[in-house]
């Protein structure tokens, strides 16, 4: 049935209306102007503000007070020395080839298992949220794996999988597909039922309701569960690569901390704050552009 058989549907507002991406021109021109903004705004300042007094903090509690937590912690002094130094006393620091082979090979493991997780999570969702029949049957099976520790996955995990690769980015993968499913399935039961019945009363094909209801409309809390999942795949990649990884930045935390490098602790750290911030700063960018509707309603 074609979108002009439904006058009624076509003309609902705006879930009803499939989101189209904007050209590559359009988006860098809405980041760019956000960006532009957000310099403006008195947002750096207060930024700044608060990293600055996080260092102090930092710095105050670890030598000044030497506070018993702390007291063993090195200081941002000397971390930021060690992270930016040419010949690095441990070996790692931004002009090191190693420093650059853990990014990128943590990296690469998080964008398969986001991959795996958003492949699988997404539609998986979308249909437990839309079909009831298979809710029932999925749901159970859900509530009874989503509790499960990742680590408690570990043994599995090297029984399943030979490699060790495999098993990091199935574990990695773990953490992330479940934020993925569940925000999925919440979107589509945010969906006010009337777009459902005024579908169907106008004799609506089921692929019409979900590409001008079911997906337009949960879009918003996928995009969310996606800025949600990527966090949790950090999370479960820094547990898996310290327990079978070779390289990568979860490896280096806990390589460095036995060998007492307690400096590059924290560099790996920061390090995986940054990357991950980085990479939730993506996808909320494809989102506000693919949700544009979305966007201007709250801005």
């Amino acid at each position: 049935m074609s979108d002009t058989a439904l006058p009624g549907l076509t003309a609902a507002p705006s879930l009803t209306d499939a989101p189209k991406a904007l050209p590559p021109s359009g988006l860098w021109g809405r980041l760019g102007g956000g960006f532009s903004r957000w310099l403006k705004s008195s947002s750096p300042w207060l930024n700044l503000l608060g990293l600055v007094g996080f260092l102090l903090l930092w710095q105050l509690l670890s030598r000044v007070l030497k506070v018993p937590l702390f007291v063993k912690l090195p200081g941002p002094w000397e971390t930021v020395v060690e992270w930016f130094s040419p010949r690095p006393v441990y070996g790692i620091s931004v002009f090191t080839i190693e420093y650059y082979q853990h990014i990128g090979l943590s990296s690469l493991r998080v964008f398969l298992a986001f991959l795996l997780a958003t492949g699988l999570g997404v539609p998986l969702g979308l249909l437990m949220g839309w079909k009831k029949t298979f809710s029932d049957y999925a749901f159970p099976i859900l509530e009874l794996l989503r509790p499960i520790p990742m680590l408690a996955w570990v043994p599995l995990a090297i029984l399943m999988w030979p490699g060790r690769e495999s098993s990091i980015v199935f574990l990695t993968f773990l953490g992330s597909f479940f934020a993925t499913l569940l925000n999925s399935w919440l979107g589509v039961k945010s969906i006010d039922p009337a777009y459902f019945r005024a579908a169907a009363s106008l004799g609506a094909s089921e692929s019409l309701i979900f590409k001008k209801i079911v997906w337009p409309g949960a879009m918003p809390f996928v995009f969310t569960g996606l800025q949600i999942s990527v966090g949790y795949a950090w999370f479960s990649l820094v547990a898996g690569e310290m327990l079978a990884g070779e390289f990568g930045l979860g490896y280096l935390i806990w390589d460095s901390y036995i060998l007492v490098q307690y400096p590059v602790i924290i560099i790996a750290m920061i390090t995986l704050g940054l990357v991950g911030s980085l990479s939730s700063f993506i996808i909320r960018a494809i989102g506000n552009a693919l949700i544009r509707w979305k966007v201007k309603e709250n801005g």
